[in-house]
C-alpha cells in the first residue's frame, strides 16, 4: 500500500508539473510582443534647423523617438514607390501643394482622422480626404528696387506682362514646383489661354532667361539684373538674417509687394506633411502632425524659419508684420496640384526655359 500511494503521489506531481508548463507556454504566447522604443520615421524634404529643434521638443515631451531622412522631395517620393509595403517611413514632409498632390495621387499617404488637426488647418490648407495637412504657408510675392520702381507701379501678376516691364523681370526655370503652382493657380481662377497668354508675356519680359533660386533673383536684382522678381517670402527673411554679407544686403535693399490686392489676392502655397501609405507608427505620425500645427509650435514655425503659420491662432514673425498684412488668394491649393500638368504645359507653349 505504501508504495502504491508513493507511485500515485509522484504520478500527480508529474501531472501537475505537466499542466503549469502548458499553461505558461500558453501564457507567452498570448503576450503582448515587445514592439522596443516608440518611434517616427520621418522623410523630409524640409532642411531647416527649426524643424531638428522642434522634433527633439516632441521627442522629449512624448517620448517618441524621431528618425528624419532628408533627401529632395522627387527622390523621396521615389524611394516610398520603390519600398511599398516594405516601408519603414510613416510621415512624409515636403514643400509646395503640387507634390503633396502628386504623391497622393501615386498612392503614397493615407487619409487621417484628427480632431486636432481639422481644428488646427483650415479647410483650403488640406486635402480633400485629409491625407495631407498643411504645415507652413509662403506667399508668392513680387520684390522690387525701390530706387528703380515706385510701388504704384506695380499692382498684379497679369501686369508684368505689359509692355514696361520689358526686360526688367527675373523668375525661375519653369521646371521650379513653385512656378508651376503660380501658373496653376493662374489657371485655376481664370482659364487655360488666359495663363499661356501670361507666360508667353512675361517670358518676353524676362532680364534673363530664367535660371537659379529664388534668392538668386532678389540678388541679380542687387546686381542690377533685373528690377523686379518673383519669389516666395520666406526666402527674404532668410536672406535678411543671412550671416552670408552679401544675400543680407542684397535681402535689405528690395522691398516686398502683395499683388493682387483689388482682386483675387496674393498667391499662397505651403509646405506640408502626409501619412504615408504604409505607415507601421500611424498614430505617432499623427500625434507628430498634431504637434507641428499646434499654436505655440506654429510660433516657433513662424519666427525660426519666417514662414507663415498655417493655424490662424498663431501669428507671423514681427519682421512678416512689418510688410503689413495682405489679402490671401482662397483657392483650395488641391488644385495646385491637380493642374500642374496644365501648367507645365502652357510653360512649354510659352518657351519658357
Amino acid at each position: 500500500m505504501r508504495t502504491a500511494s508513493a507511485i500515485f503521489f509522484l504520478f500527480l506531481l508529474f501531472a501537475c508539473g505537466t499542466n503549469d508548463s502548458a499553461d505558461k507556454t500558453a501564457d507567452a504566447a498570448n503576450a503582448p510582443i515587445n514592439e522596443g522604443p516608440a518611434e517616427v520615421n520621418v522623410y523630409s524634404h524640409r532642411h531647416y534647423d527649426i524643424d531638428q529643434q522642434l522634433f527633439k521638443e516632441f521627442e522629449s515631451e512624448t517620448g517618441i523617438k524621431v528618425n528624419v531622412v532628408n533627401a529632395s522631395a522627387d527622390e523621396l517620393i521615389v524611394r516610398l514607390e520603390t519600398e511599398g509595403t516594405e516601408s519603414p517611413a510613416d510621415l512624409l514632409l515636403t514643400s509646395d501643394a503640387g507634390r503633396l498632390v502628386r504623391a497622393h495621387k501615386k498612392g503614397l499617404m493615407q487619409a487621417v482622422e484628427s480632431e486636432v488637426l481639422m481644428k488646427s488647418v483650415p479647410e483650403k490648407f488640406r486635402a480633400n480626404d485629409n491625407a495631407w495637412f498643411g504645415l507652413t504657408k509662403r506667399a508668392r510675392v513680387l520684390v522690387y528696387h525701390p530706387d528703380r520702381v515706385d510701388s504704384s507701379e506695380l499692382s498684379t501678376y497679369k501686369a508684368l506682362a505689359d509692355d514696361t516691364w520689358n526686360g526688367r523681370v527675373l523668375a525661375r526655370s519653369s521646371s521650379n514646383i513653385y512656378m508651376q503652382s503660380l501658373l496653376a493657380a493662374i489657371i485655376a481662377n481664370s482659364d487655360y489661354e488666359t495663363a499661356l497668354e501670361w507666360a508667353t508675356d512675361v517670358r518676353n519680359n524676362l532680364a534673363r532667361d530664367p535660371k537659379g533660386n529664388d534668392r538668386d533673383q532678389v540678388k541679380a536684382i542687387a546686381a542690377g539684373e533685373g528690377d523686379v522678381a518673383i519669389v516666395n517670402t520666406y526666402y527674404i527673411g532668410k536672406m535678411v538674417n543671412s550671416e552670408n554679407q552679401i544675400e543680407k544686403d542684397a535681402g535689405e535693399m528690395v522691398k516686398v509687394f502683395f499683388p493682387n490686392q483689388a482682386g483675387r489676392g496674393t498667391h499662397i502655397n505651403i509646405s506640408g506633411g502626409g501619412v504615408t501609405k504604409n505607415a507601421p507608427n500611424k498614430e505617432n505620425a499623427i500625434k507628430l502632425l498634431e504637434f507641428l500645427t499646434r499654436k505655440d509650435i506654429q510660433q516657433r514655425f513662424a519666427d525660426g524659419n519666417y514662414e507663415y503659420p498655417v493655424n490662424p491662432e498663431a501669428q507671423p514673425s514681427a519682421l512678416l508684420k512689418s510688410w503689413g498684412e495682405f489679402k490671401e488668394d482662397d483657392l483650395p491649393l488641391e488644385q495646385l496640384g491637380l493642374l500642374n500638368a496644365k501648367a507645365v504645359e502652357a510653360y512649354g507653349e510659352a518657351n519658357w526655359n
